[in-house]
C-alpha cells in the first residue's frame, strides 16, 4: 500500500477520540506505525450501528495513502439511514502471548489500529474499480492483473465503502514480560514471550480445474511469507 500521509512531519492528527488514555507507552503518533500495522493485513472489523444496535463485521479492506476502502454492504443500510453516522474500524495482529510469573503481568504482544471516521459509498464508477484494485492487491499482489476484472453488472452489485485516514490510533507492545526484577523473580518460575507467525502454505488448486494449470507466480511467491 502507498504510504500514510500525515498533516506535521510524518505525525498522526490527534484528536479527542484517537488521544491514548491507558497505556499510553504502547500509543504510536507517526504515521509509519499506522502505514505498518495497515499493511501487515486485509482484514479489519467494521464497527458501525444498524437499526440502532451496534455491530462489528469483519471484513475485507485495502489502504491507499488517505483512504481505507471497505467492503460493506452491512454498514450500507446504516449508512442510508444516518449518512453522517461515525464508524470505527480496526486491525489488530497478535504477535505472542506475554507469559509472566504472575497470571497479573501476563499479555499480548500486538500491532493494533482504530480508525474513525464518516464514511462514504463509493458510486463513481472509476473509483469503484480502483477500490477494488487496492483491496484485491492487498490481500494477493499481482492478482488483479492475473484474474477478470468485475464487470459492469457485478461493480453495481458490490458495496464498497471509503474511510478517511484522517482519524487514527495506533498502539503497539513488545517485548519480555515486566516482572523479571520485581518480587515474583524469587518463584523461580519459567517467563518470556511465545512468538507466533501466521505464514502463507502451499496453494491447493481448485477441485474443479484442469491439469496442467499451474498457480502463476504471484501466488506461488507467498509461500512461507507471513499473512
Amino acid at each position: 500500500m502507498d504510504e500514510i500521509r500525515s498533516t506535521d512531519a510524518g505525525q498522526l492528527k490527534v484528536t479527542d477520540r484517537t488521544r491514548h488514555r491507558r497505556m499510553r507507552e504502547n500509543g504510536r503518533t507517526d504515521s509509519a506505525a499506522l502505514n505498518e500495522v495497515l499493511s501487515a493485513g486485509f482484514i479489519c472489523h467494521l464497527g458501525v450501528a444498524v437499526d440502532g444496535v451496534p455491530m462489528v463485521v469483519p471484513t475485507v479492506y485495502g489502504a491507499t495513502a488517505e483512504t481505507l476502502y471497505l467492503h460493506g454492504s452491512v454498514a450500507s443500510r446504516s449508512l442510508a439511514a444516518d449518512p453522517g453516522a461515525t464508524v470505527c474500524v480496526t486491525v489488530t495482529h497478535v504477535d505472542g502471548l506475554v507469559l509472566a510469573r504472575s497470571v497479573f503481568e501476563h499479555g499480548v504482544n500486538y500491532r493494533s489500529a482504530m480508525v474513525y471516521g464518516v464514511p462514504r459509498i463509493v458510486a463513481d464508477a472509476q473509483e469503484k474499480l480502483e477500490g477494488l484494485r487496492v483491496l484485491t492487491e492487498q490481500a494477493a499482489p499481482g492478482q488483479w492483473d492475473y484474474a477478470r476484472r468485475p464487470n459492469r453488472k457485478e461493480l453495481a452489485a458490490t458495496t464498497l465503502l471509503a474511510l478517511p485516514l484522517d482519524q487514527a490510533s495506533v498502539k503497539i507492545s513488545a517485548g519480555p514480560p515486566e516482572d523479571g526484577d520485581g518480587p515474583d523473580a524469587a518463584l523461580g518460575l519459567w517467563a518470556g514471550e511465545i512468538p507466533v507467525r501466521l505464514a502463507w502454505q502451499p496453494p491447493v488448486p481448485d477441485p474443479q480445474l484442469p491439469s496442467g494449470i499451474e498457480a502463476p507466480a504471484h501466488i506461488a511467491a507467498l509461500l512461507g511469507r507471513a499473512g
